[in-house]
């Protein structure tokens, strides 16, 4: 088993181990797996369904920033065992013999994980084949493209239990239209996988035993471009659509000139005049 750790090393030293994949497990909650550029990182503490307590938000935060500026990085998917990729926060955590500080810990954390979705700068990808609710549906809807089997299903249901979907809406509301959001959120209604999908929510939606297959095939597309603009791109995606029109156009046209100086930026343009295939330098 080769760790992080020892991977970061080989990495300086500009050797590289011989096997393919690194297998690595942090404690009882999660799985990662590396492999040519993806790292899969797998929600695996199915007791619990995947709740996002305390420690599962932590070593999810830490699986997904780990080594995040490597050029090697291209892309990062997240998944899950079982039938429930989340059923949400851990509900023991939230009891009020835990107190309010912890509360707040947990939706500070939460917010810390969304975050290291937004700002990872490769993609990142939700592979769903099971039930994604409450902040579970959050997470997914923060990734920046989902792709579910399609015997899914996403809900927000707090509100039947007493504790409105707030922060679980805040990403849901920014996927799928105003009536579709309160449909779920004052519900508590799961959408399916298809109407997933035509909410805008989910990206595609395959059968079971396609997932992995089209998956690899999005991770394989994001692979043939340059790091450094997919990353510059992504950024400005997350910048401009909290803006209004003009001053998104005026940052647009700030990061399109910045683009096309990148050594990148010039390499695509001098790759298509001489109909060749870029070399990227991810830089």
């Amino acid at each position: 088993m080769i760790s992080f750790n020892m991977l970061a090393s080989l990495q300086k030293t500009n050797l590289r181990p011989v096997i393919m994949s690194v297998r690595t497990i942090h404690s009882q909650y999660l799985i990662t797996q590396e492999s040519n550029g993806t790292r899969e990182i797998t929600l695996n503490h199915e007791k619990t369904k995947n709740s996002l307590s305390l420690d599962m938000m932590s070593h999810l935060i830490e699986a997904i920033n780990h080594n995040k500026d490597d050029k090697s990085l291209r892309s990062i998917i997240l998944s899950a065992k079982g039938n429930v990729f989340s059923a949400g926060h851990n509900l023991k955590e939230l009891q009020s013999s835990t107190g309010m500080d912890q509360h707040k810990q947990i939706f500070n954390k939460a917010s810390e994980l969304m975050r290291s979705i937004i700002q990872s700068p490769v993609p990142v990808i939700a592979k769903v084949n099971g039930f994604a609710t409450a902040a579970g549906c959050q997470l997914v809807a923060t990734c920046d493209m989902i792709v579910c089997s399609d015997t899914s299903k996403f809900s927000t249901p707090g509100a039947n239990f007493g504790i409105f979907c707030s922060t679980p809406g805040i990403a849901v509301a920014r996927c799928v239209p105003k009536s579709r959001a309160t449909y779920m959120l004052f519900t508590g209604e799961p959408l399916t996988a298809q109407e997933a999908y035509e909410s805008g929510l989910v990206t595609k939606v395959v059968p079971a035993s396609e997932l992995d297959t089209e998956v690899n095939k999005i991770v394989e597309k994001i692979k043939l471009k340059s790091r450094s603009v997919i990353a510059l791109g992504k950024e400005f995606y997350y910048k401009q659509i909290e803006l209004g029109l003009l001053d998104a156009y005026k940052l647009g046209e700030d990061i399109m000139v910045k683009n096309i100086n990148t050594n990148d930026g010039q390499e695509g343009i001098k790759s298509f005049v001489e109909k060749r295939k870029a070399i990227w330098s991810h830089e």
